[in-house]
């Protein structure tokens, strides 16, 4: 009787493990795809139009299906689940830095989209980035202490040149994200013509003279600073800080006011603001 029930037992086993839910236990081959769809949806999401997405961090590549409706804020918080990167640390880039308030679909989204993620552990931020925060805390006290910048006769020299008659248009008191295209026709410190190129996938910095273009990673920049051309405040004289001290800022004439908060955002990130 004994060898009659054994062979039952497993076959009825065997017809539990096939039919729970409709699918069969999954063996080792099969782990890697099961947590990957576990990791990039839930329930809820099956109901909902979804899009694929290719997401880059560290140069590792992610999968993640995430409903279109949802908000930038939301995606950071499924790129935390597949990286581990906290939201507060993480630059978000489809075209620019993507919004947090609004959803994939406002910002036009489709399925086989890149979104590129720039974003240092907590552990290297304490480690590489408090410095930072020190320099940008004494730039802006040295800053309090002075005349307004664009009155110091060092940019004075600059800006009596008038602005530049191929300057990018300018729109006061709005803010835009960056253009697809460098910003151009500005002037640096020699009076020379200066574009700047923000290479969102390499995470660098192109500015571009003349004579030469240095790419320059956007780590490696400590502070941005800007202030509005007195009489002209529909445009910002910036510098971007390239090593430790004042002497090391590369300073940039007739900004279009639209896209200074854009590029303080894209350089540093929003979370250098906390």
């Amino acid at each position: 009787m004994e060898t009659e029930v054994k062979p039952k037992e497993e076959e009825s086993i065997g017809e539990f493990v096939e039919k729970d839910d409709g699918e069969t236990m999954p063996d080792a081959g099969n782990a890697t795809t099961q947590d990957s769809s576990i990791s990039n949806g839930d329930d809820a999401d099956g109901k909902q139009e979804m899009v694929d997405l290719k997401i880059i961090w560290n140069k590792i590549k992610y999968d993640l299906k995430i409903p279109v409706d949802s908000t930038g804020a939301k995606l950071k918080e499924r790129i935390h689940s597949l990286t581990g990167l906290p939201p507060a640390m993480q630059k978000v880039m489809y075209k620019g830095l993507l919004p947090e308030d609004k959803t994939l679909r406002d910002i036009k989204i489709t399925s086989g989209a890149k979104i590129m993620v720039v974003g240092s552990t907590i552990n290297d931020v304490l480690a590489v980035n408090t410095p930072k925060e020190v320099i940008q805390q004494e730039v802006k006290a040295e800053e309090n202490k002075k005349e307004p910048l664009c009155r110091q006769k060092q940019h004075r020299k600059v800006l009596d040149k008038g602005k530049p008659d191929d300057i990018m248009p300018a729109i006061k008191g709005t803010k835009e994200r960056l253009p697809t295209v460098p910003l151009s026709g500005m002037y640096n410190k020699s009076g020379g013509k200066v574009r700047l190129t923000f290479k969102l996938e390499q995470d660098q910095l192109w500015i571009g003279t003349k004579e030469r273009t240095e790419k320059v990673p956007m780590g490696s920049i400590k502070n941005v600073v800007s202030e509005p051309i007195e009489d002209h405040e529909d445009y910002h004289m910036m510098a971007f800080q390239l090593g430790p001290t004042e002497a090391s800022q590369y300073w940039v004439y007739w900004v279009p006011a639209q896209f200074v908060d854009a590029i303080k955002d894209t350089v540093l990130g929003k979370w250098q603001y906390f």
